[in-house]
């Protein structure tokens, strides 16, 4: 194969780098086309005289960014969607890292139209999974076996019994979330297990505390059934007890993680809660929406685990694999589970099956928990990039550009700026670089300045750069 590429050793940028941009830019002009194999790394590093370790380097940097797939015993391919005039989304990632996503929880939508002509956007807004990372052969097979199973001939508002007894083992094993299939109701993800829990234990009036700043998808859902949002405020520990005001109904929480801010609640702080929801009678929501991720230490054990009485325990595939799925879980008490499944089986609400499927065989051949364990080390190298530049080391250490809260966890962290956060997101846009602030995650009084940078939808470069361009910014 005739590929226009060159290694100029006297050149500014590493080899390995050069190589990626040569090879991106001949799948975006349509050189190299979908679906085409690539020289071996051996045979490419023969043609351009250069070590093999170089070229495996770079083809390893075009898999991690969606550009190429590898075929077991066949080769390496352009993968599909990634080549032809304007492969390369308006983010700069390959178009496969964007199929099926929206927008997303917490992802604050930035200005109509490009940054600057012919300038991509490097999207660091939160709430954006690597898609681009899913293994494509688990992934055609996890939907090959959905495929094959015969349409369903009634619905199961609960949930498909064998992907609930197999949630039931993933759970104890990434969560320690010991349940029982009976405990566990398969839904459209987060935002439809608390509509669910909404319609079914919710009357107009009711007082319900969200964490302040919190999900605004939480507030929105609980204020569309005619819920009383009662602002509790979080710390760097999370969600504080001890502020929780009288007659809650319920609580949201989000303790693996505090949303937006990215706390984790601490062991005494957990049975404190557990125990002020013992003696209200108030029950405790708690969304572990990406605990998954830790980079610190362990992932603490969920509060369901502390008293399945009082805790609905919620998850979800959107941060796992892609928001376009729509299936997550709710587990609670047997009776509890029973009720909601009664409103789902009313109002019509349950996930799809031939998804509810695919998730079945992800788990069942191992698929997702591999998926995960590779994810959690991407991320984490992304995370690296992101404090390397930004000054976070420890949890809340400044940095040229600020402080950061809430890297130890997660898929986003935040930037706590001296400057004001939404003039500071109006410049990085037009550098290219796309990113939300607090000020949408408050009901209230925006009591925190800062950003909220996600770094799920943007490689490690992309990230390195963006992150040069917002501590250039913060510190004008």
């Amino acid at each position: 194969m005739d590929l226009p590429l060159a290694a100029d050793r006297a050149g500014p940028a590493p080899i390995t780098v050069q190589i990626v941009g040569q090879l991106r830019t001949a799948m975006t002009d349509g050189h190299l086309a979908a679906g085409e194999r690539l020289p071996s790394t051996r045979a490419l590093a023969a043609t351009l005289g250069v070590s093999r370790t170089v070229v495996t380097g770079a083809y390893a940097q075009l898999f991690a960014e969606g550009w190429i797939e590898g075929r077991h015993g066949s080769g390496t391919y352009v993968a599909d969607g990634a080549s032809g005039g304007g492969g390369e989304g308006a983010d700069g990632r390959a178009p496969a890292a964007l199929a099926g996503r929206g927008r997303q929880p917490g992802e604050r939508a930035g200005p109509v139209g490009p940054a600057a002509p012919g300038r991509p956007v490097i999207d660091l807004r939160p709430g954006i999974p690597w898609t681009a990372g899913i293994d494509g052969a688990a992934w055609r097979r996890a939907w090959r076996s959905a495929g094959a199973e015969a349409p369903a001939a009634a619905a199961e508002p609960q949930g498909s019994a064998a992907l609930r007894m197999a949630l039931t083992g993933y759970l104890r094993r990434s969560r320690a979330v010991r349940c029982g299939p009976g405990q566990i109701m398969v839904t459209r993800g987060v935002a439809g297990s608390l509509g669910l829990i909404a319609a079914g234990l919710l009357r107009p009036g009711d007082r319900v505390g969200v964490e302040e700043p919190g999900y605004p998808t939480a507030r929105a859902v609980f204020a569309a059934h005619g819920a009383q949002l009662i602002p509790c405020p979080v710390d760097a520990d999370g969600l504080v007890v001890d502020a929780l005001p009288a007659g809650l109904r319920l609580v949201y929480t989000t303790p693996a993680h505090q949303y937006p801010l990215g706390g984790r609640m601490p062991v005494p702080r957990r049975q404190a809660l557990v125990a002020w929801a013992r003696s209200t009678g108030a029950l405790i929501v708690e969304d572990d929406y990406d605990g998954e991720f830790r980079y610190d230490v362990g992932p603490l054990p969920a509060l369901f685990g502390l008293d399945p009485g009082v805790v609905v325990y919620l998850g979800t595939t959107t941060k796992i694999l892609t928001p376009a799925l729509r299936v997550g879980w709710l587990v609670a008490a047997p009776e509890l589970v029973a009720r909601l499944v009664d409103v789902a089986a009313g109002l019509g609400d349950w996930a799809g099956g031939p998804a509810q499927e695919a998730v079945l065989s992800l788990i069942g051949t191992g698929d997702l928990e591999r998926h995960v364990r590779r994810m959690r080390h991407e991320y984490a190298r992304r995370r690296e990039a992101m404090t390397a530049v930004l000054g976070g080391g420890d949890a809340g250490r400044a940095g040229p550009a600020g402080r950061l809260l809430g890297e130890e966890a997660g898929m986003h962290m935040v930037l706590r700026t001296g400057r004001d956060a939404e003039e500071l997101a109006r410049e990085a846009w037009e550098c290219g670089v796309a990113v939300a602030t607090l000020a949408r995650y408050f009901a209230g009084p925006v009591t925190v300045n800062g950003l909220v940078l996600g770094y799920g939808g943007a490689g490690s470069g992309e990230i390195t750069r963006a992150c040069q361009v917002l501590a250039g910014l913060a510190a004008g």
